[in-house]
């Protein structure tokens, strides 16, 4: 049994939630995914996985495993880059989804010095909002904004963001500064659709802990920039990344609401289909945007 590539399997089982949509990703049949598991288990001595007609689960081994086996799989992938990295070089198309505001504000300025760095690249850009399937769609690299890493790809963490409750100072003038959590029942906010809208708004006391309060809706958007739009134009209470409106932040254009209370932050990911075999072109960017970002980033830097 090639032990490495049963890891793989089994990891691959695990993000993707089932035998068959693993043996799409790793374009094999769904019998070589079941054989590859069945004999992992077998050379442990423990089962890993709970079948069920409708769902899979993961067993105290399968957990444990799993932890691990993304951590081997990491380290190999690393190695491989290393030794190809003198052989190879970075040409070819390179396919690249990334999020609309996040890709124009704070990746649009470092594509040219990509180009002048690797100018047998060749870079397709595609920005939207919607979480794109990258197998499916054919793109090599993709940027993620995401709180939980990412389930389904390899993945690299460029920055971290902060996310703010905020409002302009015309609407706080209008409606007043609300002082506790309950306060802000008596307020409207403007909401982000891709966070599924929910009716509630979890908070993080001084204390950590979690504080739940209901926020009446003004206006649900798909875009950040939207969002961001309607909150300078003093028409509710936004919660939004710094790296989108960092700079009104600084400016004063919009000012934190309940500074005390947090919310849990959000990572910058470069994510990629697969921990093996990663090619010249895409390790080369998620290196370049690794060194870009390093550091604090400049939505996070003060006036």
């Amino acid at each position: 049994m090639d032990r490495l590539r049963a890891f793989e399997v089994f990891a691959t089982v695990v993000a993707r939630g089932g035998f068959a949509k693993a043996a799409d990703a790793l374009n094999t049949s769904p019998a070589n995914v079941t054989r590859y598991v069945n004999e992992l288990e077998t050379y442990l001595g423990s089962r890993l996985l709970n079948r069920t007609s409708r769902r899979l689960s993961l067993t105290e081994a399968g957990e444990a495993l799993y932890e691990r086996a993304q951590t081997i799989l990491e380290e190999v992938a690393e190695a491989e880059a290393l030794a190809s990295a003198t052989t190879l070089k970075p040409r070819g198309r390179l396919r690249v989804n990334a999020p609309l505001s996040f890709g124009i504000r704070h990746l649009a300025p470092l594509w040219p010095r990509f180009m002048a760095q690797y100018p047998d690249v060749l870079l397709d850009i595609a920005l939207t909002d919607r979480v794109v399937d990258m197998v499916e769609e054919g793109f090599d690299l993709g940027i993620r904004i995401s709180r939980g890493g990412s389930p389904t790809y390899a993945a690299r963490k460029l920055a971290t963001s902060r996310n703010v409750l905020c409002a302009a100072p015309d609407y706080l003038a209008r409606q007043g500064v609300p002082r506790t959590p309950d306060c802000l029942a008596n307020h409207v906010r403007v909401a982000y659709s891709y966070t599924g809208v929910p009716e509630d708004w979890v908070l993080l006391d001084p204390e950590g802990k979690p504080v739940t309060v209901r926020v009446p809706i003004r206006l649900v958007t798909n875009n950040g920039d939207t969002a961001r739009a309607a909150a300078l134009a003093g028409q509710g209470i936004i919660w939004q990344p710094t790296f989108l409106i960092g700079d009104d932040l600084r400016a004063g254009r919009l000012v934190p609401v309940l500074p005390d209370h947090r919310i849990p932050d959000i990572d910058i990911l470069a994510v990629y289909p697969s921990r093996r075999h990663v090619s010249a072109k895409v390790r080369a960017l998620i290196d370049f945007l690794a060194d870009a970002f390093h550091g604090t980033p400049a939505w996070e830097c003060r006036a």
